[in-house]
């Protein structure tokens, strides 16, 4: 079985880890041992000699309370859950645990924290959200904006010939589109529809002609944009005028 020492040799970038950064060397290196033999999870054996390896004597202690706190973060994350009709403390490996796997599978799941799913709209999800666990952050973003730019389209019945900053201004104009809201002053009007614009031109644009290197944060701010306009497009089409007018 390899060791964290067979992964990391350096004892100090090690301890520069935080627990869930040093999480996925640890998922690393337990899955790869399940893989071979079923391994019996607790605390003393997760922190012993035998999963540390051969660190320098006066580094083994401050490795061992690092790992104690790794282990802690893995079992509220739901990646370790107690064995059934145990009582000696052993631990498994969840499917949470077996599909991350790895040091690039945490990661992505430590950066999907950041995106608060239970608050973006579905379709947004649905589309957006595999793709950001991957870490495949400037797909996300381009389908989010794409999500929102069929939701324009379909929303004010335009044509597929319609789509971008066109079809945002066109969708949005101050007085002659049944997406603008009328009873809003002219100068919200014309704010919003440069909003919806200026979003499709920033965010979806780019991503459809280029790459795009974006981190997570990044990532996560245009998404919750991209969802925040979606609610909007959406609660104007099915906004009722004479009711609003009475």
């Amino acid at each position: 079985m390899a060791t964290l020492h067979d992964l990391i040799p350096d004892a100090a970038s090690i301890l520069a880890l935080e627990p869930e950064e040093l999480a996925g060397l640890a998922l690393e290196l337990i899955n790869d041992s399940e893989s071979n033999t079923p391994s019996r999870l607790n605390l003393t054996s997760f922190t012993s000699h035998e999963t540390i390896g051969p660190f320098a004597q006066g580094d083994k202690e401050p490795i061992r309370f690092a790992m104690a706190e790794v282990w802690n973060w893995l079992v509220r994350e739901g990646l370790l859950a107690p064995t059934p009709g145990d009582s000696f403390g052993w631990h498994f490996v969840t499917r949470r645990g077996k599909k991350l796997k790895n040091r690039e599978g945490t990661t992505a799941y430590v950066n999907s924290v950041l995106l608060p799913r239970s608050t973006l709209h579905p379709s947004i999800v649905k589309e957006c959200w595999p793709a950001f666990m991957r870490g495949d952050y400037d797909t996300s973003v381009f389908q989010a904006f794409r999500e929102l730019e069929v939701a324009i389209r379909d929303a004010g019945d335009f044509s597929a010939e319609d789509y971008g900053v066109k079809l945002a201004r066109k969708a949005f104009h101050e007085t002659t589109c049944p997406l603008t809201d009328q009873l809003k002053p002219a100068a919200e009007r014309a704010a919003l529809a440069d909003l919806m614009a200026g979003a499709l031109g920033s965010y979806k644009n780019p991503h459809s002609h280029r790459k795009v290197q974006l981190g997570a944060e990044e990532a996560c701010e245009m998404i919750v944009l991209a969802s925040h306009l979606l609610k909007i497009v959406e609660a104007r089409r099915d906004h009722d005028p004479e009711e609003a007018s009475s």
